[in-house]
């Protein structure tokens, strides 16, 4: 704390604080203060009186330094992996399988036990991505990595450090309130810059860093609790002033004729609002309602703590008026973009709106195709939150997309007869984007059921598609891919398998072996994705590069366990990830990528099995596709 202190005073001479004149006061003009409690009281409940601006000014640079210090660290770090994979993939794509030995061994001796032990490592033993439940209807979520629990306890110490770093020798206990009034509304108003940033889908840290959805994320739910705490310290901090001065009847006057207080209540009232309902079990039982009523207490509060800061009674409001004000408008901008996404992709002047086609599916699925009325470039890897007329207009849900498909506005001419006409007919033609949805609940149970009220025949209904996003993760450079998917994880893995067999028949990159693990609990899953899985099956020298292993877990009959050929392998019961792990990095060709998307507990067996088999003698890289709510 000395050493703080002594950085503090370095930082500049700035005028005394109300605090520090107050230790000047002689004997006399002290106990004259502690007779009159209007002038010990009463000047601490309002304004900056007893507030240390200067210091509070310093923790603002510091909060904000840091986060920026760490996105530079990440930003650093991606565009050294970025610079490698691209060295990799250049050198590696037109070797064969045996010639890529060099990128198959760790070049850093320390990069193994760093991935091992931090990097992919959960916060306690193997569980990471699997659910924690209490019973059948309480979840209480996931346990972050222990990278992130690093950040996250750096970040919630920094805020615990900044908001006690106080004067607590401060003789007047109403002047200490004060400061720490001043210090806790400072610093939730800086939270909420970074809480608003991270929260947005088209946040542009997301393709700059390379850093997924779902981390930012969690870092923003530990912040908006943050944001929380410090808002309610403020809120009792004044509390504790004001009703030392002039009693609780002044509390409910102010609320009710001056907008500064009315709307600092409201503020906070609809903070605590909001953290009760973000509780995980609270949220996970009734998620699509608490996506609506969070954007409008969102609302609320940015909106009452904007009209706090311009009504104070300071001239020109208070300092973190400006940061309200960047709020607002990040808020807004990333709304409009959203729009913009939505629009654009939805409706053109000449084709009209999207039609999604939707089929019910075995094993209470549903596959849905969106028509969109023009071209949209689609990554593998991608997802997007989609809607549908009629079924519970107001939501829009993430779903990773499965397949896409491109039809050029001339379908006479083909990328064969004329390639330089049909791409640019492709680019003037249409996009279609197919997905696979689980029916659960909610939302997914109406989709599913209103498909199957239709019997054998899909149905058509107007739709709109805002993305795709993510997308980041290209396994071009990697010799080796080894994809595991669970159920409806499929529709993330199987983005991939067309690009790469497309990519190997043209020399442009560098996979020579793709493995596809499936779990799924019956063989009525292989209907949710025949269409697609037929095409990539009769695609040229398919067979040199992938292998399909397929695990059934429930059977309904031993006579449906079936392997089509020595590429293509069917088994009971779940598979041994580690096994299967062993087996490939004895094959590993190159380096090796190994995706997993899927439920929890099958993610975390991947990445146990990821981390085991880590060595000097081989490059596996672990990649997690995951949506925690």
């Amino acid at each position: 704390m000395s050493l703080m202190r002594r950085r503090i005073a370095a930082f500049g001479p700035f005028t005394p604080s109300p605090i520090l004149a107050l230790r000047d006061m002689d004997v006399s003009s002290t106990k004259t203060s502690e007779a009159d409690p209007a002038s010990t009281i009463a000047p601490y409940a309002t304004g900056l009186m007893g507030v240390n601006q200067p210091v509070n000014m310093i923790f603002k640079d510091s909060l904000w330094w840091s986060l920026g210090i760490l996105a530079l660290i990440v930003l650093s770090v991606r565009l050294l992996e970025i610079g490698w994979s691209k060295l990799r993939h250049v050198s590696a794509m037109s070797r064969t399988a045996d010639e890529q030995g060099y990128w198959k061994m760790s070049q850093w001796s320390w990069m193994p036990t760093l991935k091992k032990h931090l990097v992919y490592a959960p916060f306690w033993r193997k569980r990471h991505n699997r659910e924690i439940r209490l019973s059948s209807a309480l979840n209480i979520g996931t346990l972050p990595s222990r990278l992130h629990s690093v950040i996250l306890a750096l970040y919630l110490l920094s805020n615990i450090i900044y908001m006690f770093y106080l004067d607590w020798s401060q003789p007047n206990g109403y002047a200490l309130a004060a400061e720490i009034r001043g210090r806790s509304g400072t610093l939730a108003v800086v939270n909420m810059v970074p809480l608003i940033i991270l929260a947005g889908r088209n946040n542009p840290l997301i393709p700059l860093l390379k850093v997924s959805f779902d981390t930012y994320n969690l870092l923003h739910r530990w912040m908006g609790r943050m944001v929380v705490l410090e808002a309610l310290i403020h809120t009792i901090a004044w509390l504790y002033v004001q009703v030392a001065a002039a009693g609780w009847s002044s509390v409910s006057e102010k609320m009710i004729h001056e907008s500064f207080i009315a709307s600092g209540f409201g503020g906070t009232i609809a903070l605590v609002i909001l953290f009760f309902l973000s509780l995980s079990p609270v949220r996970h039982a009734f998620y699509e309602t608490f996506l609506n009523v969070h954007i409008i207490l969102a609302f609320i509060i940015f909106l009452t703590t904007l009209i706090h800061c311009a009504s104070a009674s300071i001239p020109g409001g208070l300092p973190q008026l400006p940061y309200m004000i960047a709020i607002f408008l990040l808020w807004f901008f990333e709304r409009l973009a959203r729009m913009f996404r939505l629009a654009y992709n939805n409706w053109s002047s000449r084709r009209g709106f999207t039609e999604a086609e939707i089929e019910a599916l075995p094993g209470d699925c549903s596959r849905v195709t969106m028509h969109l009325p023009r071209y949209l470039d689609v990554a593998p890897g991608t997802h997007a939150y989609i809607r549908f007329m009629g079924i519970n207009s107001w939501e829009n849900h993430p779903f990773s997309i499965a397949w896409v498909e491109h039809h050029p506005d001339d379908p006479d001419r083909t990328l064969e007869t004329e390639k330089s006409h049909s791409n640019a007919a492709l680019h003037n033609g249409t996009t279609s984007v197919s997905f696979i949805i689980g029916a659960q609940t909610g939302f997914t149970r109406q989709l599913f059921d209103r498909a199957s009220r239709a019997g054998t025949s899909s149905i058509r209904v107007r739709a709109a598609m805002e993305g795709p996003y993510a997308g980041h993760h290209s396994l071009d450079s990697y010799g080796h891919a080894v994809l595991f998917a669970g159920s409806t994880g499929i529709t993330h893995q199987l983005s991939y398998l067309k690009p790469l067999i497309q990519g190997f028949n043209d020399g442009t990159i560098a996979t020579r072996r793709i493995t596809l693990i499936w779990v799924m609990r019956d063989t009525e899953a292989l209907e949710w994705v025949r269409p697609w899985m037929d095409e990539v099956l009769r695609m040229p020298r398919r067979r040199e590069v992938l292998n399909i292993r397929l695990f059934v877990t429930r059977p309904k009959n031993s006579k449906e366990i079936v392997s089509g050929s020595n590429t293509v392998q069917m088994f009971p019961g779940r598979p041994s990830i580690s096994t299967i792990m062993q087996r490939e990095v004895e094959q590993q060709v190159g380096a090796m990528a190994v995706t997993v998307c899927g439920p929890g507990a099958l993610a975390d067996d991947v990445r146990q099995a990821v981390r085991q088999v880590q060595s000097i003698d081989n490059v596996v890289d672990f990649i997690e596709e995951s949506f925690t709510w």
